[in-house]
């Protein structure tokens, strides 16, 4: 019992520092947890889905209304293809809140935090098996979970002249789920993987178009999305048929989401490292 509250003490300290050492230039990380967070447009064929939520921290308002937004484009027959983008000019995402999930700590209320992380893993499961190609327009940094956002998209653009792909788990003794695992090796490449994983060191646009993880490093946050619409134009397939061959192509991650994640995300184990 006291190793046990000794840790926690601990992650908590480890969480205020990536936090301040992270935060926005309004010294408000992730403070506007109601707000609405996300809208979605149609041009043509395209879903043009935008976080709008400043840093983009995950929470369940962000679980809500990404599920939201994401069961109208299904519903939508004439969307072909989703762009994820952000109208932020800094970040595209820096993962979860963990302003939220500290207060939730702080209140001992972890079965909010488990129900939370059960449900986001929908969020990242409608990127892999949505029945259209998924584009990531990365017009800002990506780090822990919002790098898994985009690690689940299909392909992925990214400006070159400012931003950042990150893994920084390493440093706040967070682990991984096994499908998230599974996706960021195929994402990624094994090495590229390991190397960030272990390292959670940042890495850029250049570097990661070499390694084949983006279709193309752009100049700028207007040139990503308009590259990544115009790639998503090229998708005109049925729907059917490219859901089945998801559903086929991403069994093995599926399979982990649906049978192994979740010993992994209940209390009092979650995510952390064991101490």
């Amino acid at each position: 019992m006291q190793e046990n509250c000794k840790y926690k003490i601990f992650l908590k300290v480890r969480m205020r520092a990536f936090l301040s050492k992270n935060k926005s230039k309004n010294n408000k990380p992730c403070e506007e947890e109601y707000m609405p967070v996300a809208k979605w447009e149609k041009d043509g064929t395209v879903a043009i889905v935008t976080m709008d939520n400043g840093e983009n921290r995950h929470n369940p308002e962000f679980t809500k209304t990404m599920m939201g937004i994401f069961d109208e484009l299904v519903a939508d027959e004439e969307v072909k293809s989703m762009v994820l983008t952000s109208s932020d000019p800094k970040n595209w995402s820096l993962g979860v809140d963990l302003t939220w999930m500290m207060e939730k700590m702080g209140k001992k209320d972890m079965d909010s935090i488990s129900k939370w992380l059960k449900d986001h893993n929908e969020v990242f499961k409608f990127c892999l098996m949505a029945p259209f190609p998924t584009i990531a327009a990365i017009t800002g940094h990506a780090f822990g979970n919002g790098a898994m956002l985009a690690g689940a998209c299909d392909f992925r653009f990214m400006r070159a002249d400012r931003g950042y792909f990150c893994l920084p788990e390493v440093d706040i003794n967070i682990q991984f789920t096994p499908s998230m695992i599974a996706w960021m090796k195929r994402t990624l490449g094994y090495q590229l993987f390991i190397d960030m994983k272990w390292s959670g060191r940042k890495v850029g646009a250049a570097e990661l178009e070499s390694r084949h993880v983006l279709k193309k490093a752009c100049a700028s946050p207007e040139e990503t999305l308009k590259e990544a619409i115009e790639f998503a134009r090229t998708f005109t397939k049925p729907r059917q048929t490219l859901a089945e061959m998801k559903k086929r192509t991403y069994k093995d991650i599926t399979d982990k989401m649906d049978n192994e994640d979740s010993q992994y995300l209940d209390p009092p184990v979650f995510m952390f490292t064991p101490q």
